[in-house]
């Protein structure tokens, strides 16, 4: 049996149906990278959530069969009223979305799941835990344009862009044993105000936090601004972050056998 982990959904416009689903990119890394099984976990219908339904009791139900939260990247962002922040009328957003992964992260977090997030993951996972963010990084002065070229292939967007500087002391350095690495960077917004307990794990050159962890979850918890899902296999540093993930997975569906005696 291998263990199960939660991947949270986009809700999408497809014609003239919405639809949830997850990128298959962030699948097969879950699946291969971790050697985990993939849960994917609906937005529920027309905004509706576990929280709005029943409260904790469901959603902390679902994480005590699970082994690990993984949260993927998207094009969306998470709404600025979740933060205090601005209204953008052309910002992407995914209300559904935010509404499970907010509780989901919160839930997670108290109950100790393993939980990897990427890109908008890392957003959602400091808004949760009561950070905020800056809407446009490419926008402040002294930070520099961290989004992708639309016009440029798949395979040149998802190019390494810039180093990121790992903080000696941080889960990632222990996990990567190097101080600096090469990452992919395809994102609008950015860490404005670290939510309280996250512990910055690595920097971009323009300051901007890159990477972050919880220690008082007392496990594996990391988020991660860049993309190790794309090509993971390719990359020794993101072959090592699956499976450390997929580890921290496997002890837990230890420690839930153990428990089940």
């Amino acid at each position: 049996m291998k263990p199960l982990v939660i991947l949270p959904c986009d809700v999408k416009q497809v014609g003239v149906h919405p639809f949830h689903c997850v990128g298959e990119k962030y699948i097969n890394a879950v699946a291969h990278g971790a050697d985990v099984w993939p849960l994917l976990l609906p937005a529920f219908g027309t905004g509706l959530d576990l929280r709005s339904l029943t409260g904790h009791v469901e959603m902390d139900a679902l994480l005590r069969e699970v082994d690990g939260v993984f949260l993927p990247g998207s094009h969306s962002n998470v709404a600025p009223s979740e933060y205090g922040g601005t209204p953008d009328p052309d910002m992407a957003m995914d209300r559904q979305r935010d509404a499970l992964t907010l509780d989901l992260i919160r839930r997670a977090t108290a109950l100790g799941v393993p939980l990897f997030a990427v890109c908008r993951g890392m957003q959602e996972l400091n808004v949760a835990l009561g950070g905020t963010l800056t809407v446009a990084v490419h926008e402040q002065p002294g930070m520099l344009d961290h989004r992708e070229d639309k016009s440029a292939g798949r395979d040149q967007q998802y190019a390494p862009r810039h180093p990121v500087d790992l903080a000696d002391d941080g889960l990632l350095r222990r996990l990567l044993g190097v101080p600096r690495i090469r990452v992919n960077s395809l994102h609008g917004q950015g860490i404005r105000d670290l939510a309280p307990g996250l512990v910055v794990n690595a920097r971009a050159p323009d300051g901007l936090v890159e990477a972050v962890s919880l220690p008082a979850a007392g496990g594996f918890f990391l988020g991660v601004q860049w993309h190790p899902e794309w090509a993971w296999q390719d990359d020794p540093n993101s072959v090592a972050l699956f499976r450390a993930f997929g580890d921290a997975a496997r002890q837990r569906l230890a420690w839930r056998k153990q428990q089940a005696r």
